[in-house]
């Protein structure tokens, strides 16, 4: 009986120590993995006294866990951030279950760490006396910073005066800024269509170009059209494609700023500048009367010698009529000729707009020669042209062009007239790059003082008594205007040389 006591005792010992060792495995296990978890792992008591501190304390705060022990937790908390836990404590102390609270913990080093902290409270079963608390925290500053930094851009957002809206992969509008939802009438929570708030030209380069664009390059920027009750709305538009981690495809933001007032301001300094530019027209054609005198006289005198002749020959009586009909033909010639001259005249005066146009540039060179040809003869001055016929057609508004070519040739005469062995004048061509031509108009007068070089080209600079000092000026402003240029050429090796660059139609 004896010996069956014994056995039944030492199965009992045996399956508590299996048992002990058991929870002791299980110990060291759990132990191990509070110590090689990367969050903090601590236990506290009532008043927050650290009673336990795993190793992540070194790597998260400085401290070496041992250091932390006895230390009240509150003691480290940031004062503003203590005041709110305090307010909060009784969920803490007297309610069963898990507290989440996000706080500024000093390190050991003095700076502060943002924690996020998960509580759960151990009370005596009997009493529900507050055993102790116990504590997982982490790190999350940089998710506090990624969120500060997405509340602040979010601030911007709402309050910047472009239009901000968020579309979705079906195309409608699920959120927008202040700005936008004033200008365009849109509710604070209900989509709206894109085809609500763009015209329908924007719509489809939306469509077929800008998303596509956006998709494969991430961004796109140009002008568009919005509509609003009032009217259309030019708008400089910035597509972008939300790649964010979790982001589904389809997402844009686009970002519009009204640039009405930009328009209204470009269009007010086109119509300054065409002003600017007709005035110097008429300016070059007052310089130019002699030869339009010389150009009307011509024809004129032609027209009175063959009707002379024709009237002649009509006192005749036995006149036929055939024999009127050379007269006659040379009469129309003249006016003809006549006509062509005053048409050209009338749409070198006359005030128009820029419209840039495939041209063959030696029809302009010639065109405008024929303006300053009397002057050239009047002065001795020969004036030589060198253009290849091998050149491609330019880009230019033909009037423009002219003015610009008619200024330089003009400005190279009264420089010409200055030098008492200047006899030339010549006018070249040439491909000076990939579509690109350079017009140079080339004098042998004194040319440009070192001290001039910079100050040329600006408004009402002159060496001239009687000039005005917008020639130059405005000649640049109308080559910029055409996608060209219009430069002094430092390295002329005799009087001034200008150099006009010139788009090609072509790779040049």
């Amino acid at each position: 009986m004896s010996n069956k006591r014994e056995a039944a005792l030492a199965a009992k010992v045996a399956t508590l120590e299996a048992r002990n060792a058991t929870l002791e495995e299980e110990k060291r296990h759990y132990q191990w993995l509070a110590e090689s978890t990367t969050d903090l792992i601590s236990r506290h008591a009532r008043d927050g006294t650290f009673l336990y501190a795993s190793q992540a304390a070194r790597e998260l705060l400085g401290y070496e866990p041992d250091e932390l022990i006895g230390v009240s937790a509150y003691q480290l908390f940031h004062p503003a951030d203590l005041n709110d836990l305090l307010n909060k404590s009784p969920r803490v102390y007297y309610h069963d279950g898990f507290y989440q609270q996000t706080y500024r913990f000093r390190a050991k080093a003095g700076h502060y760490v943002w924690f996020e902290t998960t509580s759960r409270t151990r009370r005596d079963a009997e009493t529900g006396e507050l055993i102790d608390i116990l504590c997982v925290s982490r790190d999350v500053g940089r998710r506090i910073e990624a969120e500060a930094t997405r509340e602040r851009l979010a601030q911007v957002v709402e309050s910047t005066t472009d239009y901000v809206l968020f579309l979705g992969p079906n195309q409608r509008v699920f959120s927008a800024n202040e700005a936008a939802r004033r200008c365009f009438a849109l509710p604070n929570e209900a989509s709206t269509a894109l085809s609500e708030l763009y015209q329908a030209e924007s719509l489809r380069l939306l469509d077929e170009v800008v998303f596509p664009a956006v998709e494969r390059y991430g961004s796109w920027s140009g002008e568009l059209e919005m509509r609003t009750a009032s009217g259309s709305v030019p708008v400089l538009s910035v597509v972008l494609a939300h790649r964010s981690r979790g982001a589904e495809p389809g997402h844009f933001a686009l970002v519009n700023r009204d640039i009405s007032a930009r328009k209204a301001a470009e269009a007010q300094a086109r119509r300054h500048q065409e002003q600017i530019a007709h005035a110097n027209r008429l300016a070059a054609a007052g310089e130019l009367a002699s030869n339009i005198a010389h150009e009307l006289n011509q024809p004129l005198g032609a027209i009175a010698n063959y009707t002379s002749g024709a009237l002649l020959k009509c006192q005749q009586p036995t006149l036929l009529a055939s024999e009127l009909q050379l007269p006659l033909e040379r009469i129309d010639e003249q006016v003809q000729r006549l006509a062509q001259r005053l048409r050209h005249l009338r749409s070198f005066v006359r005030k128009r707009s820029h419209q840039v146009r495939p041209l063959v540039l030696a029809d302009v060179i010639a065109a405008a020669c024929r303006l300053c040809e009397w002057q050239y003869q009047q002065a001795s001055i020969e004036l030589v042209v060198r253009v290849p016929d091998t050149l491609p057609r330019i880009y230019a508004d033909p009037i423009a062009l002219e003015q610009v070519i008619v200024n330089l040739l003009l400005n190279a005469l009264t420089a010409s007239r200055r030098v008492n062995d200047a006899k030339v004048v010549c006018m070249s061509a040439r491909r000076s790059g990939q579509r690109q031509i350079t017009l140079s108009v080339e004098d042998e007068g004194p040319g440009v003082e070192q001290a001039h070089q910079q100050t040329i080209f600006d408004a009402f600079f002159t060496t001239r008594d009687e000039g005005l000092g917008m020639g130059l000026a405005i000649s640049r402003t109308l080559m910029e205007s055409m996608g060209g240029a219009l430069s002094l050429r430092a390295d002329s090796a005799k009087g001034a040389c200008f150099d006009v660059s010139l788009r090609t139609e072509t790779d040049a």
